[in-house]
């Protein structure tokens, strides 16, 4: 095992959960009853790894509406019977886990009770327990470090003994400004954009313990 990393920090949504798609796709069917005209490719490019605030404001940008403060309400409530009827973890991310002989945790833009639902969806929630970072808990969101930095000095390490695994521009781009190395899982990243960024990338989440030892 490669004696740099001490300690994995995931994101969650795309990267453990394969939630992305389905929570892009209820905003952007609200983008779209105040009249936005996108489909899931333009969401799954502007609004992957944004939290809640960000996306309204884009898509107020989008409407040039002012858009009900109720909106976060809505979002949450029509994402949560939305995973209800679907939520699987990211293929292969279980077996991961399973043989990751190094302390590990989770970081992530959204609130810690959807971080929770999620991962109990998925079935992943107890190897999670008591090791999740909320952005909502510091009132700061990626790009913004502050979450990471968090997580790892929670977990007792430095950055640069800490590897994030991220899926989104903004992670990637809140790893590398906290000082930590990170890998960007491309799945979801058509344009490419991790590659320039991340310390490395890779598509399949089975080929990361491998790129990790």
């Amino acid at each position: 095992m490669n004696k740099k990393y001490k300690c994995i920090i995931f994101d969650c949504d795309g990267v453990l959960v394969d939630s992305e798609p389905t929570s892009i796709q209820v905003l952007v069917d609200i983008a779209n009853e105040y009249g936005a005209n996108i489909d899931l490719e333009y969401g799954m490019k502007h609004f992957k790894g944004s939290f809640f605030t960000a996306c309204k404001q884009m898509i107020s940008d989008l409407t040039q509406k002012q858009l009900p403060d109720s909106l976060e309400d809505e979002y949450r409530n029509r994402s949560f019977e939305a995973f209800q009827k679907k939520m699987e973890p990211v293929e292969g991310v279980k077996d991961v886990i399973g043989r990751l002989h190094l302390p590990f945790c989770v970081a992530s833009s959204g609130p810690e009770s959807k971080i929770r639902l999620n991962l109990g969806l998925a079935g992943l929630l107890p190897f999670f327990e008591g090791r999740i970072f909320s952005c909502y808990a510091l009132k700061k969101w990626k790009p913004d470090p502050a979450v990471f930095l968090w997580a790892a000095k929670t977990m007792g390490f430095n950055p640069e003994a800490c590897l994030v695994i991220e899926d989104s521009l903004s992670g990637v781009k809140a790893a590398k400004a906290g000082g930590f190395d990170v890998f960007g899982y491309t799945a979801h990243d058509p344009d490419n954009e991790l590659m320039p960024l991340a310390t490395k990338t890779f598509s399949k989440m089975s080929d990361l313990l491998a790129l990790i030892e």
